[in-house]
């Protein structure tokens, strides 16, 4: 059975730093595409950054240079760091894992939550001005 456990979320003033992290079980985070989403309320789930298992990335306009996705294959971890935070990114912050054994050429798409087969409980980031 596949878990995705997040954690890292909090409560942070514009301009701080958080890392949210998605321990996975029952599944290999390195043989798959896996990124993470956010749903800020009134909003749409938005997909905020992938990797592949090449380690081929792709960051939504709005978090590029801000938001890094990173996995450590031994710890079966996935991460995300998020440094220089806005109010904007306030939102419930999603892990998602795909059946996909996706390698993008060049930068990946941007991602849609109907690929991704598994999802998190959702961790809450919030950022005051």
């Amino acid at each position: 059975q596949v878990q995705l456990v997040e954690s890292g979320g909090g409560s942070v003033q514009a301009g701080g730093s958080l890392r949210l992290s998605c321990a996975a079980s029952g599944y290999i985070l390195s043989r798959y595409y896996v990124g993470w989403f956010r749903q800020a309320p009134g909003k749409e789930r938005e997909g905020v950054a992938t990797i592949d298992i090449r380690r081929g990335t792709y960051y939504a306009d709005s978090v590029k240079g801000r938001l890094t996705i990173s996995r450590d294959n031994a710890k079966n971890t996935l991460y995300l760091q998020m440094d220089s935070l806005k109010p904007e990114d306030t939102a419930v912050y999603y892990c998602a894992a795909s059946g996909l054994r996706r390698v993008c050429t060049g930068v990946c798409p941007a991602p849609r939550s109907t690929e991704f087969d598994y999802w998190g409980q959702g961790t809450q980031v919030t950022v005051s001005s």
